[in-house]
């Protein structure tokens, strides 16, 4: 019995995975005119001029502590997907050479694009295994230990994250 609940977790995982994946692609293929555009980078480059790992795991766990949420967490989550790719794509609109690179490429291959997705991924598995729980009237009491572990899970990589997104940022500007 227990390897099966194992074995949903995993698979309700990597489908919302995939799911937060197509809502950032969705996002990120968006029209964006030229005014949405430089208000997001000029916005952008404000952020990362005084760019601190503190403020980016501030920022990607106030996004992702609502992904846990039963029922709401999914939504959540699927829009904050989408309105990054949104923003991702006005960005790099701006910036010459990135705008041939797919958006889904720099979310899976930089270490800390992909230690975000799988964070994100973890809370809105666990909010559709509370929102089952609570569909089936299930005592949410047995929850309560796993979901606290993956929130310090989700703490822990968004924390590293953060902390690794700042040194990118830094080196890149050297460059």
């Amino acid at each position: 019995m227990h390897n099966i609940v194992f074995k949903i977790r995993i698979i309700t995982f990597f489908i919302l995975l995939g799911l937060f994946s197509a809502a950032f692609q969705i996002g990120s293929i968006s029209d964006v005119s030229k005014e949405e555009a430089d208000s997001l980078m000029s916005d952008f480059q404000g952020l990362i001029s005084g760019v601190e790992a503190l403020g980016i795991f501030l920022n990607n766990i106030s996004a992702a502590l609502p992904m846990f949420i039963p029922g709401v967490g999914v939504a959540w989550g699927l829009y904050t997907a989408w309105s990054t790719g949104f923003a991702f794509t006005a960005i790099i609109s701006g910036i010459p050479g990135m705008e041939n690179i797919p958006p889904l490429a720099i979310l899976y291959v930089s270490p800390f694009g992909a230690m975000e997705l799988v964070a994100y991924s973890i809370g809105l598995s666990r909010s559709c295994h509370l929102t089952y729980s609570l569909i089936k009237r299930s005592k949410l009491k047995s929850q309560i230990k796993p979901t606290l572990i993956e929130i310090g899970i989700v703490i822990g990589l968004l924390l590293a994250a953060g902390f690794l997104e700042e040194y990118m940022i830094k080196a890149s500007q050297v460059l």
